[in-house]
């Protein structure tokens, strides 16, 4: 009964006084009592996460949010459903705060300003900021970007990237990527800002590429993770079991974990690495993997 006194009491405290909000329910019991994994992606990012031709969410980091599904689904012991919601990237961590989404895995990379905010999964990819530009452009280094138009998607590594290395170009905030495209092929702007597996898989799909290059100078090298709210212990400890799984059973070349990563990336794939970013690919893996105690063959 003095409990019950005690609670009216704070919720009919005076305006001003000091209220503390209820705790968040812990995310692992959420998704035991609803069965729904609630994944934010995503819709622009190829071969990561992008709308194919009949409007689905897919992508090489949308399999990734499947290989997490699987796990909790062996773990909580009941079904779950991976819900996909679009985000454009400068609502990924709003969302996350909010508890709109569980869970956002696309192209993010680590940075200390998100870290304060949210949390991080382990790596399962590596990326970097890099300049698309005009075949004939001169454009590559810092220095050449000064009072240059350069593009780049709101909040992202991209923006901060080039705001570090050159503040005296003009940044131009882009819509989507899209748009980020379509000015440099219009001369709006005189770069776009992107990651640079974005750009050579965007490259790749274009009818005459020759009329464009990556500049071959990097801006940034970033390792790229899932992002989830913050003060989820369990929950992240999911996460990167369920991705070092997959990376432990690609290097270990097991049939099942090599078809997720070819469908998108090998030879077939939807966007084929070169020799030189394969390995690169396999050698981030294995660091990640270096620093991590290997998987007993039961949990693969």
């Amino acid at each position: 009964m003095l409990r019950s006194i005690l609670g009216s009491i704070l919720v009919l405290a005076t305006p001003g006084m000091l209220v503390l909000p209820a705790p968040a329910q812990p995310l692992m019991e959420k998704i035991a009592e609803t069965g729904v994994l609630v994944g934010g992606t995503s819709k622009d990012a190829f071969p990561y996460a992008y709308r194919n031709e009949e409007g689905e969410l897919v992508g090489y980091s949308v399999d990734m949010m499947q290989q997490v599904r699987q796990v909790l689904e062996t773990q909580l012991q009941r079904p779950v459903q991976l819900r996909l919601v679009p985000l454009a990237s400068d609502q990924r961590i709003p969302k996350l705060e909010a508890g709109k989404v569980d869970l956002v895995c696309d192209a993010s990379s680590f940075t200390w300003d998100r870290d304060q905010r949210i949390d991080f999964s382990v790596s399962y990819g590596i990326t970097g900021t890099r300049l698309l530009v005009p075949a004939n452009s001169v454009l590559s280094n810092p220095e050449s970007l000064a009072g240059k138009r350069i593009g780049a998607l709101p909040k992202t590594t991209n923006e901060a990237a080039v705001r570090r290395l050159q503040p005296e170009a003009k940044l131009v905030l882009m819509r989507d990527r899209a748009s980020g495209y379509q000015a440099v092929a219009q001369g709006e702007i005189d770069a776009f800002a992107d990651d640079g597996i974005l750009l050579e898989s965007w490259l790749q799909r274009q009818p005459d590429p020759s009329q464009f290059r990556i500049a071959s100078y990097p801006y940034s090298k970033e390792g790229i993770a899932c992002m989830l709210p913050e003060n989820h212990s369990d929950f992240q400890d999911s996460v990167n079991l369920a991705l070092v799984r997959y990376m432990q059973g690609f290097l270990e070349q097991k049939p099942e974990y090599q078809a997720v990563f070819d469908r998108w990336f090998g030879p077939e794939g939807a966007a084929p690495m070169t020799r030189d970013l394969r390995n690169l690919s396999v050698e981030t893996m294995q660091l990640i993997l270096d620093f991590k105690e290997e998987l007993p063959e039961a949990d693969l």
